[in-house]
């Protein structure tokens, strides 16, 4: 007559940090590291876990193999959170026939991303005889109309343009006063197009060193033409590249406890109200 001495195992691993794009299907979650992937596994047993609690079998929005992967479907921000999953099997002596029940714990942070708006910032400079002139204004409107024929061909517009008027002091040269120009532009176009931009910004290099003898009151600041992109967030997600170090570049859902009403790149902590879902949009 056989007796069976049954005992109980569990081990548990450490979180692992899975980014979804938004309303795309997730990678598969295997309930399984990889050390045991590579044995003989004796009757095993799966259960999934999500966010709220609830056992994920037979959920419409969940794809869950046989061999307990797990895919999330068309995935929202309100699907971030823990997803856990408990692996059940035995070990099974030859010689005794003791049957060891091993309980494997697996957790998932499961986390809704976007990738980032951005625009393209612009900057320049020229140099100018004084900071009260008249002239500025004057040269700077005419400098908006230009920029606007440039790149108006590839249904681009300059938003948002300024200036500001500074004095420089360089190492061997006397006081500069030089205007600093800025503006930006929201569509990959845009991109395209400020590069172009450059092109005429070179060509008033030239022209400067070649076709004049006496420098123009305003003038263009050689090698002063910059492009910098700026990245945005939508409302409910912001970037943390310490927290979310493996998608750093990443718009990823804020946090319980967080939101972000805005634009604006970073979650904001909430200290009126405790928020308990992730992509809160108000405090």
């Amino acid at each position: 007559q056989l007796t069976w001495n049954l005992s109980f195992t569990l081990f548990s691993c450490i979180a692992v940090n899975v980014y979804v794009k938004i309303f795309t299907n997730s990678p598969f979650l295997v309930c399984m590291d990889l050390a045991l992937s590579q044995e003989e596994v004796i009757d095993p047993n799966y259960l999934w876990i999500g966010p709220d609690g609830k056992n994920l079998e037979g959920q419409i929005y969940t794809n869950l193999t046989e061999t307990g992967k797990l895919m999330v479907m068309g995935f929202k921000e309100s699907m971030s959170g823990a997803y856990t999953c408990t692996l059940s099997h035995k070990i099974i002596e030859t010689d005794t026939q003791d049957e060891t029940e091993m309980l494997e714990a697996y957790k998932f942070m499961v986390y809704a991303y976007r990738e980032p708006d951005y625009t393209y910032k612009i900057s320049v400079r020229f140099t100018t005889k004084e900071c009260k002139l008249v002239a500025n204004d004057q040269f700077f409107e005419e400098l908006k109309k230009i920029l606007d024929n440039i790149i108006s061909d590839l249904a681009c517009h300059v938003i948002d343009p300024s200036y500001k008027c500074h004095s420089v002091k360089r190492p061997k040269h006397s006081l500069l006063h030089e205007l600093f120009v800025s503006f930006q532009g929201n569509k990959f176009q845009c991109l395209i197009s400020f590069y172009s931009s450059s092109n005429f910004f070179n060509r008033q290099t030239y022209a400067l060193k070649h076709d004049f003898q006496t420098l123009p009151t305003i003038h263009y600041v050689d090698h002063s033409f910059e492009v910098t992109r700026i990245d945005s967030c939508r409302p409910g997600f912001g970037k943390n590249d310490i927290t979310h170090n493996d998608c750093a570049s990443c718009c990823v859902v804020c946090d319980p406890g967080t939101y972000s009403p805005n634009n604006e790149v970073t979650c904001r902590t909430c200290v009126r109200t405790q928020i308990k879902q992730y992509g809160a949009k108000s405090c």
